[in-house]
């Protein structure tokens, strides 16, 4: 018999099939939504998003998922509202939320680099360094963090919360605006130029005070953790395993990267050792060739889903 879901929690099961305990868990709305997905995916946990609907499905029973705005995250987690959640380092900052950092992953809708806020103004602006923002109108969605920026600049502006489409403003709209960018290229489109960084951000998977302190939730908190951080591990690396002759295993280990450490293990016939290690795939087309003439043999390339340290 099938029962419908809601989030991770299975409705309207029997009493004695309930779940003893839940995590309240926030995925992030928008730009990160896909990614953090295909992430959870990797670490072994489906997520499945519904039209019109902000609870996610996922197939684990003892975690019932809630779609939120990067944005409000950390505030409703702090406040006990969801026991965990993933969402910037900016918006941790510009809330001020007093929260349980459990780790930092490495990933965003673009690139696995950090986001950057930063101060800019159009190319023809006099503006060179903040300071010369005093009395000006600066458009922004994080006020917090520039209104914190300016004070400890000694300067004082008319900063003003953005709802949208913050590059076209200036200069009829705002003198300057602060904005979050990967790559910089909606800003040279919209013919700006950085004068100053504010701040650079990465995901953070964080938790409240009172989660992190309770024993199961911090258990299960730290268990998503420890798969998630092992999928961004994994990334660009594979593994090489090869049978070695051991007149020849010495020449072989000098051709891997110096900082790797093989696993050697012995054959059935004691003149042969296989060696096994995880390389950058970036590597790969210039080690294997030198494996092959170095004396190694039967050599595969496997894929890596997850490094745990």
């Amino acid at each position: 018999m099938q029962f419908p879901k809601r989030g991770g929690q299975v409705e309207n099961l029997p009493h004695e099939l309930m779940p003893d305990n839940i995590l309240k868990l926030g995925i992030p709305a928008g730009s990160l939504q896909e990614a953090t997905a295909a992430l959870f995916q990797r670490a072994g946990y489906n997520i499945k998003f519904q039209s019109r609907s902000y609870y996610p499905t996922i197939d684990d029973p003892e975690i019932e998922c809630m779609l939120i705005r990067a944005q409000e995250m950390a505030r409703y987690v702090e406040e006990g509202v969801l026991d965990a959640g993933i969402t910037g380092f900016d918006w941790i900052q510009e809330t001020n939320a007093d929260v349980t950092e459990i780790c930092e992953l490495m990933f965003s809708k673009v690139s696995r680099n950090p986001v950057r806020w930063v101060l800019c103004v159009p190319n023809d602006s006099p503006v060179k360094t903040v300071k010369d923002l005093q009395g000006k109108r600066i458009a922004t969605e994080v006020v917090g963090l520039t209104t914190r920026y300016l004070a400890k600049h000694g300067v004082t502006a008319k900063v003003e919360f953005s709802w949208g489409a913050t590059e076209v403003k200036p200069p009829k709209l705002a003198d300057a605006i602060v904005e979050v960018t990967e790559t910089g290229s909606s800003l040279r489109a919209n013919n700006l130029r950085i004068v100053e960084e504010l701040l650079q951000s990465t995901t953070r998977f964080i938790a409240n005070k009172a989660a992190a302190a309770d024993p199961w939730k911090r258990n299960k908190i730290d268990n998503i953790a420890l798969m998630l951080a092992g999928c961004l591990n994994a990334e660009g690396k594979v593994g090489l395993m090869m049978n070695v002759r051991r007149a020849d295993l010495e020449k072989v280990l000098k051709q891997l990267p110096a900082l790797q450490m093989p696993t050697v293990s012995s054959l059935s016939d004691p003149d042969w050792v296989d060696v096994n290690t995880i390389v950058d795939e970036s590597l790969v087309r210039t080690i294997i060739p030198a494996l092959k003439s170095a004396g190694a043999r039967g050599i595969v390339e496997y894929g890596i889903n997850k490094i745990i340290d």
